[in-house]
This record gives structure tokens, sequence and C-alpha cells, in this order.
């Protein structure tokens, strides 16, 4: 089994808003995020395996991206705050750099 099988994305935030509302959206990834620097039991390095960009977007326009690097922790969080003036749906998709993607959906109503 990969460690890809257990890589978990998910986001938290509220699924009705008003119109003109700011919402933070919180998200989460299980991802063991190696920073090159550890070794395995028998004393092999583990290779350098991360998660490189996070971006969000909101019915198909980005309104959020981050970069990260090996100083990031394992299973990194990343809230960003987001202004809801129509109903939508947002999209967050996390690519490690050995070119693996994950993503997480939710739909925004107005109400």
């Amino acid at each position: 089994m990969s460690y890809t099988e257990n890589v978990r994305p998910r986001l938290r935030l509220p699924s009705v808003g008003a119109a003109g509302e700011v919402i933070e959206v919180k998200t989460l990834i299980s991802h063991p995020m190696e920073s090159g620097h550890r070794t395995d039991g028998e004393g092999n390095p583990i290779p350098r395996l991360i998660i490189q960009t996070m971006h969000a977007t909101f019915n198909g326009q980005e309104v959020f991206r981050a970069e990260w690097s090996s100083g990031i922790a394992a299973n990194p969080y990343q809230a960003f705050m987001l202004k809801v003036d129509e109903p939508g749906l947002l999209e967050v998709v996390w690519q490690d750099e050995a070119g693996n993607e994950w993503r997480d959906q939710a739909t925004i109503e107005l109400g």
C-alpha cells in the first residue's frame, strides 16, 4: 500500500452564507510531508516528498493559492477568508512534488 492511498483532504466551511459575507474556509490534508532529512529503520534516507501547492477556486476563478516548502509540518492545515457574493462551488486542490493531486469541494448557498 502506498502512502497516497491514506492521503485524505478535508474542507470545513459554512454551507450557507449571505451575499457579501466573508467566511472562513479551513482545510486539512493528511500527508506525511517527508522532508528528506529522516531515515528509515535500516538507516536509509527517506526521499523528500512534500505538497508544494494548494489552491482554491470558487466558480472556476482562483481565490487562494499557497506555495509550501520543506518547513511545513505533516498533515498541513491552511485557513483563508473568502467573500461570497453568489452561490457556487468551492474546490481546493493539493499537489505534491511527485505530481500526485487531491481535490475536495463544497457547495456554498446564499440564505
